[in-house]
This record gives structure tokens, C-alpha cells and sequence, in this order.
């Protein structure tokens, strides 16, 4: 939406990883899939996985939607490349949240 409206000729890469392997190769959420469908998006043929080296090199930022997984990823980034992992929400509309509620442990309003 940002590079429709600002820079309608920029190419981004969007790709989602997580921290830990706790569901590595299983389809995202029904209830992120199911948002995302509400937002024009297919999630179906996506799979989790982890956040692998060579990330820190193929994206310009890891963006970490709490506390607790930015600092899991900055101590796993390369020297040099620990500027590139920050909050989700540094990027987001003024707010006074700061972290992405966690949607496994809410309902569906959550997403």
C-alpha cells in the first residue's frame, strides 16, 4: 500500500519466519489466513519456517512484531546487520502500542 501510494515503482519482498520451530512446514493460522483472504491475500501455499541465516543478508529489515523476538534476532544477526532487525511497529501509524498482540493467545478480534 505504501509503494502503491509513495513510490508506485518500488518491487517489495514480503516473507514471514519465525524464532522458533515449533511449527515448522505447517500452514499459517486459519485466522491469519483467513484476514489476509479478507485483504485480498492467498496465504494457503505458505509454510512456517525459521529464520535462517542468510535472511539478514537477502532483506533490508527483520522486523520483529515484540520484544522478545527482537531480541532473539538481533542476537542471532550477523555484526553489521543488526540494524536491519526492528520493531513492526516503528513503522506504523503514531500509536502508543508497541508490540503485536500475540493472536494464539486471543480471539479473532485480534486479527
Amino acid at each position: 500500500m505504501v509503494a502503491a501510494r509513495e513510490a508506485p515503482d518500488l518491487t517489495v519482498e514480503v516473507d514471514s519466519a519465525g524464532t522458533a520451530g515449533y511449527h515448522i512446514g505447517e500452514p499459517p493460522d486459519v485466522r491469519s489466513q483467513e484476514a489476509a483472504r479478507r485483504r485480498g491475500y492467498d496465504l494457503s501455499t505458505l509454510r512456517a519456517r525459521i529464520v535462517e541465516p542468510q535472511d539478514f543478508e537477502r532483506f533490508d529489515f527483520i522486523l520483529a512484531m515484540d520484544r522478545e523476538n527482537l531480541a532473539a534476532l538481533q542476537q542471532r544477526a550477523p555484526l553489521g546487520r543488526r540494524e536491519r532487525v526492528r520493531l513492526f511497529l516503528e513503522f506504523g501509524e503514531d500509536s502508543d502500542v508497541t508490540e503485536v498482540p500475540d493472536p494464539y493467545y486471543g480471539g479473532p478480534e485480534w486479527i
